[in-house]
């Protein structure tokens, strides 16, 4: 069943389709991936912008509305784990780029908030999480992960535990209820979120491989945009879990 279990890529949508005139490009999928990431960063910027200018208020106002439509998004991709066919809204540019831009909001205002807390955290996040990018494309490339169906059964089920603690966290949240240990500074809060950057990182490797078989099967060219929502979701979850390691190390000292 883990076949068509990864919420935004999956195997089922290589079909080879050898009578399509345009095709998944890994040119297409860097074109697309860039205009995602520029309209993420931009928005990122705008709760940034507005709070270093004073105006916390509307800063707010936007970081809270990119909350608002993270929780949208968020349920969608919840319900993915469960219903195939809703997978197919992973495809459509419109979808992928309003997920970048409401994420830049919420985690350009966060960030921001953060930063002020613990000064230079938002920049040390933001290169930690492109190391590890450069360097699981490095890896990939090189051949030294394997990525096959033992490999996505073993993750997707790791990435899918993970999925349900954060969910029961965020619903005894809403109790006043806190799950002890994973979210505090010790070892164990500690551990837990370098097992996430672990799990992100490897779920890097799964983008890299479904990209470069929906390449080699002739995929359609609409696909391109899931493959961006892929990696949009793996990389935004990783940048989140270095935020949030580098804030417990910081309560530590």
């Amino acid at each position: 069943m883990y076949r068509t279990k990864n919420p935004a890529l999956n195997d089922m949508v290589f079909v080879f389709q050898g009578m399509l005139d345009e095709k998944m490009t890994i040119e297409g999928v860097a074109e697309k991936g860039a205009i995602a990431f520029f309209l993420l960063m931009i928005a990122g910027l705008t709760p940034w912008s507005l709070g270093l200018t004073g105006n916390l208020e509307l800063a707010i106002l936007v970081m809270t509305l990119g909350f608002l439509l993270n929780g949208i998004f968020y349920v969608v991709l919840l319900l993915s784990w469960f219903i195939p066919s809703i997978h197919n809204i992973f495809s459509n540019p419109f979808f992928v780029l309003g997920y970048a831009i409401s994420q830049g909001f919420l985690l350009g205002g966060s960030t921001y908030f953060i930063n002020d807390f613990y000064p230079g955290i938002a920049i040390q996040a933001f290169l930690i999480t492109g190391m590890i990018f450069g360097s699981m494309l490095t890896v990939y490339r090189l051949g030294i992960i394997n990525v096959n169906e033992n490999f996505r059964i073993a993750l997707y089920s790791s990435v899918f535990a993970i999925m349900m603690v954060y969910l029961l966290t965020f619903i005894l949240g809403i109790f006043g209820i806190g799950i002890p240990y994973i979210h505090g500074s010790g070892p164990i809060g500690i551990g837990f979120s370098l097992l996430c950057i672990g799990l992100g990182a490897l779920m890097l490797a799964s983008d890299f491989d479904y990209i470069e078989r929906g390449v080699e099967n002739g995929a359609p060219k609409n696909l391109e945009w899931r493959a961006v929502f892929g990696l949009l979701v793996t990389l935004i979850w990783i940048y989140v879990e270095v935020l949030r390691l580098l804030v417990k190390l910081n309560n530590r000292r």
